[in-house]
Formats: structure tokens, sequence, C-alpha cells
């Protein structure tokens, strides 16, 4: 019954949808492929019979994510079957990329009959959903067939946590289901917990991000492939304005039309967030009277010397964070609450973002404390930040320092994921069976304690509220004259 009512509530919400995908189409160019497989399943490859690992991520971050944690996943479980599934056409395209030796799917929507298929063909032994992916369909079939379902890298925004709670009662059972949930904080855990994640299966082992972060070298040959490509020079300052969305871009440019009468050797790198913009972005920047190059127009030619490149492609902007001697991380001047800080400072970026930065509250909250990183407000300040590291070199270089060394502390994110992966039981000869038998052993949880659990994380998000509005308070009455 609760399948219908699933599907009944996912056609209701695409015959509201319908109609911005359409106008999507004609007005903007974003379109969505494969809707056969997103409505009724994929076709996947027959197995070879090796038990199966099955591993999720939803878009381009999910999937470099799983770049991290896949290779050490299949060091230590050998003899496997390796299938990765994307929810997005660029996060499907970049897993196909990374992962040749695997079997790459996209991931239906979560009609019961398209996971029922998807499921019958894949036969995982194991399924790995990475940050927050949580289908009830999907775990509601994984579950009578005795799958376990871990989560990794689990996150739970304040925001994600208000929503959820507005059903947690009818998604109780799809959080009991998991068998194990490995969160990046103890702030996320308490959340889970809340939402009914039995609390021994929740255990916080830290973000796989600063993993990747921390295996990169300014040095290493992507980078030094990337510099060679654009024609960088040591003498070069890069200002890489990295995931950025509308108005970000036009704030970037108006910056730099202003900085570069004065910073002759400051050049600025765009990556967009999203692909469906590349274009817009780029004629956005060709109407600057400056001289623009984009990724995709292949390597400049020799004599060249492009003052604003447009990185119009997926999956590089890791990569290309290398390059920079200062950076903004977009998203936090609008309301998307931000992108991900941790790749930036692995480089030893010196770097500053906007006000809008919820979903990262505990990486800006590191960088802050350190003084590793800035909040520019406006394009008055960004402007000071990006011409203060270009005249001060030393002090940039040494807020990248802390930035770098903030990193490199959080790592062993992904060794701990695999133990605790060991510590399921997973991997081993039997182990399946115990994990399923853990699944299995679901107890009810007293109301009482539910509600205790919702109670306190209220009250600490309502403490760091609190604690945000009395330093606003201390700031402004320290300004006064």
């Amino acid at each position: 019954m609760r399948a219908w009512c699933y599907n009944a509530a996912y056609l209701l919400l695409l015959l509201f949808w319908g109609p911005v995908l359409l106008w999507q189409r004609l007005v903007s160019g974003k379109t969505r492929g494969g809707w056969a497989e997103r409505l009724l399943g994929p076709t996947v490859p027959g197995g070879d019979g090796r038990p199966t690992v099955w591993l999720h991520a939803v878009s381009v971050g999910e999937v470099n994510l799983l770049v991290t944690l896949v290779p050490a996943l299949q060091q230590r479980f050998e003899g496997h079957r390796w299938v990765i599934s994307a929810t997005t056409d660029s996060g499907l395209a970049l897993a196909q990329e990374r992962f040749p030796t695997a079997t790459v799917v996209r991931f239906p929507l979560d009609f019961s009959w398209a996971m029922a298929r998807l499921i019958r063909q894949v036969q995982p032994a194991l399924v790995v959903l990475t940050e927050l992916e949580i289908w009830p369909n999907l775990l509601a079939a994984l579950q009578r067939r005795g799958t376990p379902v871990v989560v990794v890298n689990g996150r739970l925004s304040e925001k994600s946590f208000r929503r959820y709670g507005w059903v947690r009662r009818w998604l109780q059972p799809v959080w009991r289901s998991l068998a194990l949930v490995l969160v990046q904080t103890e702030a996320y855990r308490q959340r889970f917990v809340a939402l009914g994640v039995p609390s021994e299966r929740c255990q916080v082992v830290g973000s796989i991000k600063f993993d990747a972060a921390g295996s990169r070298l300014r040095d290493g040959g992507e980078v030094e492939s990337l510099r060679r490509w654009a024609g960088l020079t040591d003498d070069d300052c890069v200002w890489l304005a990295g995931s950025t969305s509308a108005p970000e871009e036009a704030i970037a440019l108006q910056v730099f039309q202003e900085l570069r009468r004065e910073c002759s050797a400051l050049r600025l790198v765009l990556v967009p967030r999203h692909r469906e913009r590349f274009a817009e972005v780029a004629e956005l920047c060709r109407g600057s009277g400056r001289v623009v190059w984009q990724r995709s127009q292949g390597e400049p030619p020799a004599g060249l010397r492009w003052e604003i490149l447009v990185v119009d492609t997926i999956g590089e902007l890791a990569t290309w964070w290398g390059t920079a001697q200062v950076g903004f991380v977009g998203g936090s001047m609008g309301a998307r609450g931000g992108q991900s800080m941790i790749e930036p400072a692995g480089w030893g970026v010196p770097l500053c973002f906007g006000t809008n930065t919820g979903n990262f509250r505990d990486v800006v909250s590191l960088l802050l404390a350190e003084q590793a990183a800035e909040v520019v407000r406006d394009a008055s300040e960004l402007r000071q930040f990006v011409g203060r590291v270009y005249r001060q070199r030393d002090w940039g270089r040494a807020m990248g320092q802390r930035a770098q060394a903030i990193a490199l502390s959080q790592r062993g994110a992904t060794e701990r994921t695999v133990e605790q992966l060991q510590a399921l039981g997973w991997g081993v000869p039997g182990g399946v069976g115990e994990a399923v038998t853990r699944v299995e052993r679901v107890g009810q949880v007293e109301q009482n304690a539910e509600g205790a659990a919702v109670d306190r994380v209220k009250r600490v998000e309502e403490g760091d509220r609190v604690a945000r509005g009395g330093r606003q308070a201390d700031r402004e009455m320290g300004a006064e004259p």
C-alpha cells in the first residue's frame, strides 16, 4: 500500500513538474535525457556470478566522492562486481569516465516498478548511498530481499531535517531499514537519530572529501598539465571563482574589471555550477571586452593570452583549484547555501565566500576559527579580498597554508568508512548474512526517546542561533564610535 501511495505522489509531482521541464527545454536549453530509463528503469548488463556492490551517487560531486572511496573498497574487498548509478546526465557521464571497469547505469525515479526492475537485474549484495539519498520504494524493496543498505558521508542540513520532520512518522520504517549510517559530524548524527535511525547504527566518521583534498599536491601531474594547456606562468595570479550561480559571475566580472586596471597579472577563471549556463556565462564574459577563452574550445592558440577563462566542462573543478592563487567559492551569494570549500582548502588556496553557506556550516566554522578564509558580503568586500591577496602574496600564502593544514588534519574518513563496513560484517564469509540479520532486527524506538532526540537537536540549533545573534551584536557594538 505504501509503495502505491509513493507512486501516486511521484506521478502528481511529475504532472506539475512537466510544464517546468518543457519550459526549460524550449527557453533555457536545459534538457534531461533518458526518460524511458528514468520512468521504467535501466537495462543492466548481466552479472558474472560475483557478489555485487551497488554504489549510488546523485551528480558530479557525489561521483567525485566515490573516486576516493571505491578504490579503497576494491583494495580491501576483492572478487566483487561493482555497479555505479547516477541520477543526473552530468553525473552519469562522469561516472562512465571515472569508472571504466565498473557497470555504470542511470538511477531511475523512485517508482516501485522501476526500482524492482533495477534491483532484479543488479542483484546487489550491498547497496551504498552517498550523503543523503533516501528513496522509500528503493529501500522497502531492498529490505524485503534482505539487502543491507549503508549511507556513507552522510549529511543532513537543518533545512532538510525540518522538511523530513514533517513526515517523520510516515518515513520511520525507511530510516529504520538502514543497516548503517556513516555521517560527517555529530550534529548530522543527532538529526538522523531524531528522524528514526537507531543510534547504534549511526556513527561519525568525518568527510571523505577531506581525503580527496588531502591526496592532491599542487605540483601534481594533472594540475601541471592544466597550467601548460592554459599557458599560465609563475608571474600570473589566477583568481578562480568555482561552482558559481547567477549573479555571482556578473559580480566576479565587475570586480575583475576594476582590479585589472592595476593588477595586470590577474587572470580570472570562472567555473559555473550548472552546465546549462555555460553558454550564458561565456556570452556574459565576452560582453566585457576582455580576451575570453572557453575550455571546450580546445587548447588556446600560441600567442593568445586570455584574460578570462570559462571552464565549461564537467568534473574538472577539483583539479582547476590547484592552479589558483586566490579563490571564491560560489553558491554563497544567493539562496543555494554554498558549495564545498574542502577542495580549495586542500590545495592551500586563500579563499573567500559569501554569507549564505548553511550547507557547509561545520567546514566554514573550522576555516573561520583559524583565519583560513574570509566572508565577503558584497562586490566591494570581494574586491578588497582579491586585491589584498594579489598585493600581499605572503599574507595570502599564509592563509592558504592554514586552510590546507585544516584539510589535512581532517583526513581518515575513507579508512574509517571501510572499517565500519567490515565491522558490519560485509566482505567476509557469512558477513552479508550477518548484515541482513542486523537489518531484520529492527527494534521499536520509544516515543519519548524520539521526542527527546528531536528536542536535543532543536536545543542545539536554537543555541547556535542565539550564539550567532550574540556574536553579531558584539560586532555591531564594537563597530560603534
